[in-house]
């Protein structure tokens, strides 16, 4: 487990938590945010933060590429959520691009598979017609 050990006294936190590396790519009429490491309540300010931006700044098609997002919290969900709505404000979408089970998995037991979009590519994201609020 990364950012904690087992030790004599049982798990220990280390203080190095798993980053979340964020890249945001111009693709035609859509931005993509594409996400490397983990979303949790120590890194999910900073997706956060990017979505915003990115609606400040007038994008309206957001595609999440998750494909190398190793670990999705509650926290991260909710800012994905809270981005859903900020973009539907503007009359925008909100894609996923995950193939991994155990994110996938995380969509489909909350119900959100029904909420996002849910491609297994940043192309395949990108070929679907944008349907906005």
């Amino acid at each position: 487990m990364i950012g904690s050990k087992v030790g004599s006294e049982g798990l220990v936190y280390t203080g190095r938590p798993m980053d979340l590396e964020v890249e945001t790519q111009a693709r035609g009429d859509a931005s993509v945010l594409v996400l490397r490491g983990e979303i949790d309540v120590y890194t999910a300010p900073r997706l956060r933060q990017a979505i915003v931006d990115l609606v400040d700044g007038g994008a309206t098609r957001i595609v999440v590429d998750m494909e190398r997002v190793d670990f999705l919290d509650s926290t991260g969900l909710g800012v994905l959520v809270e981005g859903l709505k900020r973009v539907k404000t503007r009359e925008g979408s909100l894609s996923i691009v995950a193939t991994q089970d155990k994110i996938l998995k995380i969509f489909d037991i909350t119900g959100l598979n029904k909420a996002f979009p849910i491609f297994v590519s940043v192309d395949d994201a990108l070929k679907e017609p944008v349907s906005g609020a």
